[in-house]
């Protein structure tokens, strides 16, 4: 079966896939996680305040980003995001984003949905005592959000919150369709300049398990360490 691969072309592009490409993947996937983690945690404690306004823009935001798949959103920001820059500055062509910024942008507000959920979870697992005691102790709204219970929540959420940035990993693949040269889409230039698809997509593919497996097992090892200290 592999007697016709050729795995030379691999080894051949080794330093373009990782240094530019897996590079790229490493970035965005980074910024996307910090940006959509606090993003995320404002709109939990929209969705948690006793704002019912609040409450329902921040819930109508989640249930529409959860229920649109995310290379329809890719698409949406990367092709409508210059027609709104022209809107908003009153230009009389359309703004130049880049791709790279075009993706960023698109991974925050989508995943911050979803790390909205799960910020959302922690923070309702904090004993409703915690908070009437620091605000019996002087503590204002904002200082007792920011350090009593936003850090117990983080903590108690991080093995999630992991979980959550691997499939930010893997879903940042999806930039391939707007030709931008991630780990995914370096492969594929690779295979279409050298005609071997099969190897390429093969060898990404396992990259890609790879990753995926050893920063699961991290967060398994994180997991049963934090439920050991409790």
């Amino acid at each position: 079966m592999f007697a016709n691969f050729d795995f030379d072309v691999i080894r051949r592009s080794l330093a373009y896939l990782f240094f530019d490409g897996m590079t790229f993947t490493l970035t965005l996937t980074g910024l996307a996680t910090v940006g959509a983690l606090v993003f995320g945690t404002l709109l939990a404690l929209m969705r948690l305040s006793n704002s019912r306004l609040m409450g329902r823009i921040a819930g109508v935001y989640v249930d529409l980003m959860r229920s649109l798949p995310l290379v329809l959103v890719i698409f949406w920001f990367y092709f409508l995001v210059p027609y709104i820059g022209q809107w908003l500055t009153g230009s009389s062509r359309p703004v130049r984003v880049g791709a790279f910024t075009s993706s960023l942008v698109t991974f925050i507000l989508f995943e911050a949905a979803y790390f909205s959920e799960i910020m959302r979870a922690g923070i309702q697992s904090i004993s409703k005592g915690q908070p009437a005691a620091a605000q019996a102790l002087g503590l204002t709204y904002s200082q007792t959000m920011r350090y009593v219970v936003l850090p117990q929540a983080f903590r108690n959420m991080l093995p999630v919150l992991l979980t959550q940035t691997i499939v930010l990993f893997q879903d940042t693949s999806l930039v391939y369709v707007l030709s931008i040269p991630d780990f995914l889409g370096a492969a594929s230039k690779v295979a279409q300049r050298d005609g071997r698809l099969v190897e390429m997509y093969l060898f990404a593919a396992v990259v890609y398990f790879a990753i995926s497996c050893v920063a699961s097992f991290g967060v398994r090892r994180l997991q049963t360490r934090i439920a050991f200290v409790h």
